[in-house]
């Protein structure tokens, strides 16, 4: 014998309640992001291109000379782009540009403000960040997943007890959405350490390394769940 499908509306024997459980978890981020893009610009296709080379591989060594502080480093968007003169008549090249992108992943931060400093000490190369990041198994996440569930049981609770009755079952269990947050790049990072490098070139022993500081991240996680209820004597 098969036990009566509950009614997703609920019915007066079996009353349905819904609630919505939410949880928000700061913590420290475990990977720490910083943009480089390396340029090169010449007369000559040739000459450009090979300056373009030899800064990107002095770029790489250096981030890779970091050893474990180091988790990944990745090449992204390469370009050589011919500039032309305004004036004058048919395609005259004036000067060739090139770019390559890369995307460093550091997680020791202590490391970070130390070849951040030295990579914008290079010439012509740029860095952006940093960007805070988790893990994506971060045991954060699960942390608050679970917390979200215990609120929405809290909650079902709550509003039972305030009928006089109590919860019965659960009934649906659904997540959601569960993701995390960190503030954006601090404002003109990429400006300073640049202006850092055109004032440090006549220090023989460099800039001083920068000391960044993590921004703490926000993980948020939401639950929507259905139970049904004893009948409330009203």
């Amino acid at each position: 014998m098969t036990s009566p499908r509950i009614q997703p509306h609920g019915t007066p024997d079996t009353p349905l309640l819904a609630v919505r459980g939410e949880a928000e978890l700061e913590t420290d981020p475990d990977l720490a992001r910083i943009g480089i893009t390396v340029t090169a610009r010449g007369k000559d296709r040739r000459t450009t291109l090979d300056d373009l080379a030899r800064r990107n591989t002095t770029v790489v060594e250096l981030v890779k000379s970091y050893g474990d502080a180091v988790e990944d480093v990745s090449t992204g968007a390469v370009s050589i782009t011919p500039e032309f003169g305004q004036h004058g008549r048919g395609e005259r090249v004036r000067a060739y540009r090139g770019r390559v992108h890369l995307t460093a992943e550091l997680t020791d931060f202590t490391a970070l403000g130390e070849l951040a400093t030295r990579l914008a000490d290079l010439d012509l190369t740029a860095i952006d960040g940093p960007w805070w990041a988790l893990r994506t198994d971060s045991p954060v996440y699960r942390q608050a997943r679970q917390q979200a569930v215990r609120d929405a049981v809290q909650r079902a609770k709550e509003y039972a007890e305030a009928l006089g009755t109590t919860v019965a079952a659960l009934i649906e269990l659904a997540d959601t959405g569960t993701g995390s947050a960190a503030g954006q790049p601090r404002p003109g990072f990429g400006r300073r350490m640049r202006r850092m490098s055109a004032a440090a070139v006549e220090e023989e022993s460099g800039p001083e390394p920068l000391d960044l500081e993590p921004q703490r991240m926000r993980v948020q996680a939401e639950v929507s769940a259905q139970f049904t209820m004893v009948p409330p004597a009203l």
